[in-house]
């Protein structure tokens, strides 16, 4: 196992489109999500067991959640949570990592993760992770994963590929294109030249410092005062004093859509980034009826419906057809699939309405 990969997780978000299963207090990533006995995070931190060493895997969350992190990744040391003291996009949460992993070893090859995705086939993600981290180590090239597109989905990014008809893996970014109407959508998957963006990012620690001295220099300048406390008993206060001179901003829009030296590998992997209830409907198996329901639920003329109740309670669905049903704590949620980005305004909503007690 080579020493010099690194692994950045981010779990810092709230996850507003699974409320009311995902709260402020335990956002989904701290979740069992998929129902196999691992939260999230837990299965995210998992699939880099045969790709680098524990201690070389770090973790971006917000300071709220040190107690939860803890918890159920209990063979991780403090220094290796980043604590953020409020958010601001991921951007500088990936600066924060990766200035930090540069302390500890100027020859990191470092991956970054989200902790919210789902991935069927292991053995060919350890694959595609090893040529990748093999090709950041080796070039001047910052690499990223590009899922090969099956329909035309609205809610994932798109990266347009230079010359599709190169004989390589690793192949040229062109463009990048956030969420797209429907038509485009279409329109890119018809050109056979796009894949969808996964999110997940490959470089070598000194290749990423200097796209973000050329493209982000206030936050990369905020981060290179501030490593001199990484790894002592200041880090978690200068690092408040860090994220209060950083502007909200993502990685994509800060760097990667700006930089010419981007590559993507596209694959398969079935992945699903696990963004909405939707994308879990769609990686759950179904029963004969095509919901997705667990157990005590009586189904009626009902079908295509996602259906998550407290396992201690009987539920009786009839007639609905294309609905999520969710209930959690003190909140039962009923939508519509084809409404689902509905969701945060509804938690909005109740937010007005209630303050936080349903949050």
């Amino acid at each position: 196992m080579n020493p010099n990969i690194y692994v950045v997780i981010m779990a810092g978000g709230i996850g507003t489109r699974f409320w009311p299963y995902s709260r402020i207090a335990k956002p989904k990533q701290f979740q069992d999500i998929l129902g196999i006995g691992k939260s999230l995070l837990q299965t995210t931190a998992n699939r880099f067991a045969n790709i680098c060493p524990t201690e070389n895997i770090y973790i971006v969350t917000n300071e709220s959640y040190y107690g939860l992190v803890k918890e159920q990744l209990p063979l991780l040391t403090d220094d290796q949570f980043l604590l953020e003291p409020f958010q601001r996009n991921t951007a500088p949460c990936i600066a924060y990592a990766c200035y930090k992993i540069r302390q500890k070893n100027e020859n990191a090859v470092i991956i970054v993760a989200p902790a919210d995705h789902h991935i069927q086939n292991q053995e060919e993600f350890e694959e595609v992770m090893s040529l990748a981290t093999e090709a950041a180590a080796d070039q001047d090239i910052l690499v990223t994963l590009g899922i090969t597109p099956t329909y035309p989905n609205t809610g994932y990014g798109y990266i347009q590929i230079e010359d599709m008809d190169v004989e390589s893996r690793i192949l040229k970014v062109r463009t990048f294109t956030e969420k797209p109407n429907l038509a485009m959508a279409i329109e890119f998957l018809d050109s056979g030249d796009f894949v969808w963006n996964a999110g997940l990012f490959i470089w070598r620690v000194d290749i990423i410092i200097k796209a973000f001295e050329k493209y982000i220099p206030k936050i990369a300048e905020v981060f290179q005062e501030t490593q001199k406390h990484f790894f002592t008993v200041s880090e978690n206060k200068a690092v408040e004093q860090a994220y209060s001179q950083c502007h909200n901003i993502s990685i994509d829009y800060a760097v990667m859509e700006k930089a010419d030296n981007v590559y993507v590998v596209p694959c398969q992997l079935g992945w699903s980034d696990l963004g909405t209830w939707r994308s879990l409907f769609d990686v759950l198996p179904k029963n004969k009826h095509k919901n997705v329901a667990e157990q005590n639920i009586l189904e009626y003329e009902t079908r295509n419906c996602l259906i998550k109740v407290p396992k201690d309670k009987l539920v009786v669905v009839q007639g609905l057809d294309n609905y999520i049903v969710v209930e959690h704590d003190n909140v039962l949620l009923i939508c519509h699939k084809n409404e689902e980005q509905r969701i945060k305004q509804f938690l909005e909503d109740a937010q007005k309405a209630n303050g936080n007690k349903f949050s």
